[in-house]
């Protein structure tokens, strides 16, 4: 289970919706717990893809170190990465998975004509084959 404060998930709502139509990014902050993992602040990231962003992110190495940096000199650790799919639902895609960690959670925000319209979060298997959905604990939209 992944649940998302609400200052966190507004900051969330706002990247997607800004980045909109283009894919967002960025990664959640926050501490895991033996039962569930908790968001404490979402930091967007740019998407660093050199393609057609509409359809595709990319995270840049440096930018996910300095994420974690950041969490580590907190007292907090990088718990997963957000992105978004505009105008279509908020699936884990095979290029999703292709390039996911097992090790974190993955948010898919579902943005529809500018506007959040629902969000899923994955959590991929250690040989990146299949993405199990977890539970999301997040304030209403």
């Amino acid at each position: 289970m992944i649940q998302i404060e609400e200052k966190a998930w507004a900051a969330m709502v706002l990247h997607a919706e800004r980045t909109y139509p283009n894919e967002c990014c960025g990664a959640m902050l926050g501490r895991t717990m033996p039962d569930r993992r908790c968001v404490t602040e979402a930091l967007p990231l740019p998407n660093s893809w050199a393609g057609e962003q509409g359809d595709r992110y990319e995270v840049r190495p440096e930018d996910l170190l300095a994420a974690d940096q950041l969490a580590r000199s907190q007292d907090r650790e990088l718990v997963g990465i957000f992105h978004s799919h505009p105008d279509c639902d908020a699936y884990f895609s095979q290029t999703d998975l292709q390039n996911s960690c097992p090790w974190y959670s993955f948010v898919v925000l579902s943005v529809q004509n500018g506007t959040v319209h629902h969000a899923n979060s994955f959590v991929p298997d250690l040989d990146q084959t299949r993405a199990e959905k977890e539970e999301l604990i997040c304030p209403k939209f």
